[in-house]
């Protein structure tokens, strides 16, 4: 891997990964149509470190809060009814999913789940349901013609069970194409939460799952075309980047709608499909290598 190609990847990461359009796609998509190999299971789960530092670094106050307050509740009793405390255990227990199905389906994740064709599928798909999930928050909140708008669920009323529904909808992230932050969300909108509350959930809910995937893949940095130089070069690309994105996001989702995400991934999954049965692209562009 050069550096350029480090650095545009650096970018790719940072740009997608907190929008609800998959950045695992993109890095994929991104080596396919440029030419180059694809960057690998390994390059992204390292890169994403970058961008989860800033998440680290965006929500350092809420972070801080719900650690202390988690550590405090394992011997002061009183604190364990405490919010802030409550969402210390539902970080973790929304990372089990992804944690038990990540090393299950780590042979696939790294080989047939990058098939271009299953890509362009998820892409689609998982526009769909975002699409949906959006309408039906947006008729919630603005009411109808004959119907009072219904007040959504916040943060505080998040229990075990959506928390292990939210965990189980951050592992189909494991799929390129489908996204953590559009999953995730999207299952969020869909239990009745504000776009806000799945937002904010969201991006808290893939600090341990990221950075332990990271950590866990720093072995294979050295193997094959991923060196270390190119991709320490792409994961501080992608901390720069990405701290950028979340802060426009989390101030978009307040006053906007997601659809032009929903059309943006249709979109790029039909003309995917439509790039690879003409024989533009193979389906396992730059595989061999990666």
């Amino acid at each position: 891997m050069s550096w350029f190609e480090s650095f545009v990847l650096g970018l790719v990461q940072g740009l997608t990964e907190f929008l609800p359009i998959s950045s695992s796609a993109h890095l994929r998509l991104t080596a396919a149509f440029a030419g180059w190999h694809d960057p690998g299971a390994a390059f992204t789960a390292i890169t994403q470190i970058g961008t989860e530092a800033a998440v680290l670094i965006y929500f350092r106050k809420d972070i801080v809060r719900i650690v202390s307050a988690w550590f405090r509740s394992l011997t002061d009793r009183s604190m364990r009814s405490d919010h802030d405390a409550q969402m210390g255990w539902l970080v973790i227990v929304g990372s089990i999913p992804i944690g038990v199905l990540g090393v299950t389906f780590k042979d696939q994740i790294e080989g047939p789940f990058r098939d271009l064709r299953l890509i362009a599928t998820t892409l689609i798909v998982m526009g769909i349901v975002l699409g949906i999930a959006d309408r039906l928050a947006a008729r919630d909140e603005v009411g109808g013609k004959h119907r009072a708008g219904k007040e959504r669920k916040t943060l505080k009323e998040l229990g075990v069970k959506d928390g292990l529904i939210f965990g189980f909808c951050q592992a189909m992230a494991l799929i390129p194409g489908v996204s953590r932050s559009g999953a995730t969300i999207s299952g969020g909108l869909l239990m009745g939460y504000t776009r806000e509350a799945a937002a904010r959930y969201s991006f808290l809910l893939a600090i341990p799952a990221v950075l332990a995937s990271g950590v866990f893949e720093l072995k294979d940095a050295g193997e094959g075309h991923v060196s270390w130089g190119p991709t320490i070069f792409a994961t501080v690309i992608a901390f720069g980047v990405g701290y950028a994105v979340i802060a426009w996001f989390m101030k978009f989702i307040t006053t906007k709608s997601f659809m032009p995400f929903v059309i943006y991934r249709v979109l790029l999954g039909v003309l995917l499909f439509a790039l690879v049965a003409a024989g533009v692209l193979s389906p396992h562009a730059g595989e061999s290598a990666g």
